[in-house]
């Protein structure tokens, strides 16, 4: 049976029920002025502090109990406090995603545990250059990815998820016909993009909509270079990021199927990224063709 959720995301293993419909915008801000060159963690009065703000639709739907289609576009605007780099701003990449409950068992009267495996890919949607980071809106890279998911929903709102994903990303076009990256010149503007892993997991309390759960995330890009001293970041560097944070997704009182989620966390380490804070808030409606299936 389906889990009688009010919202899912790409990265949990929350399914929504058959005919359930869960859509709504979501607001993002990330912030640093600390950031990792290579593993050497520094600081560059030439841009000051990198903003970066997104507001993303989102729309989930439930086929079956078992098969879920998830999609999501955001639009995003950046901006550094210093230097002359100039601010980027627009629609990035569509992402779309099936999301497949592979079994589902009952455990007595604790809970039930569940096997998730999700499958998508994303496609830019504009035309905008990868060519400017730390300012650019994205790598403008095709990708498709995989992601198994292994959760625990107790009875009595123990809620433990933990997962693996692996995404291969297709090359990059520059608008410059050669780039020098990871000590070597290359005369072409085709840049191999390095594939990327991630794990993470999600402890906390979920029951009747209402979801306070800890989160980690660890990503790691299988390869690229690093940024070289004093340079700017290049699209096909290296990448590695450790996150933690805290999530909530809370149901408005008095309104029925609006739920209102936040999310903060941290980059505590990493290589070649900024050392950000995000933040998110947002709002998600869920519109049931059906009645709910219960847990």
């Amino acid at each position: 049976m389906g889990v009688a959720a009010h919202a899912q995301t790409l990265e949990d293993g929350i399914m929504l029920a058959r005919g359930t419909l869960c859509a709504g915008s979501i607001y993002t801000r990330s912030q640093w002025s600390q950031y990792w060159e290579g593993t050497l963690e520094r600081t560059n009065g030439n841009i000051g502090t990198v903003t970066t703000n997104s507001v993303s639709g989102m729309a989930n739907y439930g086929i079956t109990n078992r098969i879920n289609v998830l999609a999501q576009t955001p639009y995003i605007w950046t901006q550094a406090s210093a230097g002359v780099l100039h601010p980027q701003s627009g629609f990035q990449d569509f992402t779309g995603a099936v999301k497949l409950n592979l079994f589902q068992r009952p455990m007595d009267n604790h809970g039930s545990f569940h096997a998730i495996a999700l499958l998508g890919g994303s496609v830019p949607t504009t035309d905008y250059s990868p060519d400017q980071m730390p300012l650019s809106i994205g790598t403008h890279s095709k990708s498709a990815f995989g992601r198994a998911s292994l959760n625990f929903l107790g009875r009595r709102g123990l809620y433990l998820d933990g997962s693996l994903a692996y995404t291969l990303r297709d090359k990059v076009t520059l608008d410059r016909p050669y780039y020098y990256t990871n000590g070597q010149l290359y005369l072409s503007n085709q840049v191999a993009m390095p594939n990327q892993s991630q794990y993470g997991f999600n402890v906390g309390y979920y029951r009747r909509d209402l979801k306070i759960a800890g989160t980690f995330s660890q990503m790691n890009t299988r390869g690229g270079g690093d940024i070289r001293r004093q340079d700017m970041p290049f699209v096909s560097n290296r990448v590695n990021e450790s996150r933690a944070g805290i999530e909530v997704q809370y149901p408005l009182p008095h309104f029925h199927d609006v739920q209102y989620w936040a999310s903060y966390s941290n980059t505590f380490q990493g290589r070649n990224t900024g050392q950000a804070t995000m933040f998110t808030s947002g709002i998600m409606f869920t519109y049931h063709r059906e009645r709910r299936v219960a847990p």
